[in-house]
């Protein structure tokens, strides 16, 4: 390793679904480790509490990055590295700190403290800094804080930010049982691994001087560190697993593509410039300066992450896009039945759906009906099409004008024999073909009706049409029916 290169790390804990807060933190992090041949991006899980590690959320997190293009497979990857196999290290760290007289044992509770204070919201007050006490039952080892003079954190973002001692109480390093907690443990692993430059959410920052105090007190020169702003939501509020959709799973699952979503969030907080917005990660990662990064709070728009994904599933290329969208095509996610699938047709369509979805998933519901018996009616489609004067007399004129063995089944030729079906009824087009396109789709939104018809066929569209009118008819009867009751 020379001495330029570039150490970054991400190390998040293993506490369930992967966060976007996260996702966006790695890829910055990943951006400046690309940018030099000997740059690492340094993966460590901090999995030292074990009711928060799960081999599975382990085995998420790795999964998340690799979706994102941050894998292994890259020379400028290292790990995952584990921070319970450095636990020796940590207490030793602890145990040099103490017999250096730069940490002191303390068997205080919180309520002495705070009977002694007088005030439940005012730290530790230093009472064992002096008595000398030696390792035992129920004593914490705290760090002692040097007196004068602020820690000065020099903030890639935020620039100069300054913190009293006075603020800086005298803090625990290791529990009374010898165990480290995190300000202790995430600096003894950033030494041992040799991270040069910390990039994290700006929620850190507050942990950031008493990390730098230890760094100092452990004779080594301090990570630059850059503080991300923090993501909110629409109401400027912070990005919540409780209130918001935040994890990374599910937009995978739903159908986000991964370039898509790598494009989004480079985009929170920072800006490539020449106001360009979309833009393939080859592009971007070069261009990345994470001094460029905007302090004030990011909004994680998902109306502009739709539109973004949307954007890239209309680069795809053809069999590209029709790949893409196997996975949402298995049995298990499909309402027809596996035998009912048409390869070509599938094919044929894919072109018509490529152009209006945003997300993957919503390629079912624009192509169910084509694999279907019977399309899957939205009722307030279905009643909105269906108004009297216009439901019956477009479904029975249309079902009449395609019976007609001398029509030409192909798209154009199906719209302009529906237009004189209309204009002979009175209606546009727009409105001549809503009672149609439901009774064939089940929908008044879907792919361009007249392709669809004719991919269906002239004897399934008649099906459909007729049945759409019995159904019409028989709705009309009994709402007759209730009235002459009435």
């Amino acid at each position: 390793m020379s001495e330029t290169s570039i150490r970054v790390r991400f190390a998040p804990s293993p506490t369930g679904m992967f966060h976007v807060g996260g996702a966006r933190s790695a890829l910055f992090n990943w951006a400046l480790a690309q940018q030099t041949p000997e740059g690492r991006f340094v993966l460590r899980i901090e999995d030292t509490d074990a009711a928060r590690n799960k081999p599975e959320w382990t085995e998420g997190i790795i999964s998340a990055l690799a979706w994102l293009g941050i894998s292994e497979a890259d020379p400028h990857f290292e790990g995952p590295y584990f921070q319970s196999a450095y636990a020796d290290k940590h207490k030793e760290t602890a145990e040099r700190l103490y017999s250096g007289g730069k940490a002191y044992y303390c068997d205080c509770t919180r309520e002495q403290v705070q009977e002694r204070r007088g005030n439940p919201h005012l730290g530790y007050d230093g009472f064992c800094r002096d008595r000398g006490l030696e390792p035992g039952a129920g004593r914490a080892l705290r760090f002692r804080v040097p007196g004068g003079g602020p820690t000065v954190v020099d903030d890639k973002i935020r620039g100069r930010v300054e913190f009293d001692h006075d603020n800086i109480e005298d803090f625990v390093i290791a529990r009374a049982d010898g165990s480290p907690l995190f300000v202790l443990a995430n600096v003894v692993d950033d030494v041992e691994m040799g991270v040069n430059e910390v990039i994290r959410g700006e929620e850190h920052l507050s942990n950031t001087p008493k990390q730098q105090l230890l760094w100092e007190a452990l004779g080594h020169t301090p990570p630059v560190w850059a503080h991300l702003p923090v993501i909110v939501n629409e109401k400027r509020q912070k990005l919540s697993k409780r209130r918001d959709k935040v994890a990374l799973e599910s937009y995978q699952d739903e159908g986000y593509l991964p370039e898509a979503m790598v494009n989004y969030l480079m985009l929170l907080g920072w800006a490539p410039g020449e106001d360009r917005e979309i833009m393939p990660w080859e592009q971007m990662q070069p261009l990345f300066d994470i001094s460029d990064v905007n302090s004030s709070s990011a909004f994680f728009d998902e109306k502009k992450l739709r539109a973004f994904n949307g954007e890239y599933i209309r680069a795809l290329d053809a069999d590209e896009f029709v790949e893409r969208c196997r996975p949402y095509l298995a049995p298990d996610r499909t309402p027809w039945p596996a035998d009912a699938f048409d390869e070509k047709a599938f094919r044929a369509v894919a072109p018509l759906a490529q152009s209006r979805i945003a997300v993957l998933s919503e390629i079912v519901p624009n192509v169910d009906f084509l694999f279907l018996d019977e399309p899957v009616f939205d009722e307030k489609s279905w009643n909105k099409a269906m108004k009297p004067g216009v439901g019956e007399e477009m479904l029975s004129a249309a079902l009449e004008r395609f019976s007609d063995p001398g029509q030409v089944w192909e798209a154009e030729a199906l719209k302009t024999a529906l237009e004189e079906v209309g204009q002979a009824q009175g209606l546009k087009l727009g409105k001549a073909q809503a009672p149609v396109r439901v009774a064939v789709t089940g929908r008044t939104v879907g792919l361009p009706l007249f392709e669809s018809l004719e991919l269906l066929g002239r004897d399934r569209v008649r099906a459909r049409l007729k049945a759409a009118l019995e159904r019409v008819r028989a709705e009309q009867e009994r709402e007759q029916a209730d009235a002459s009751a009435g």
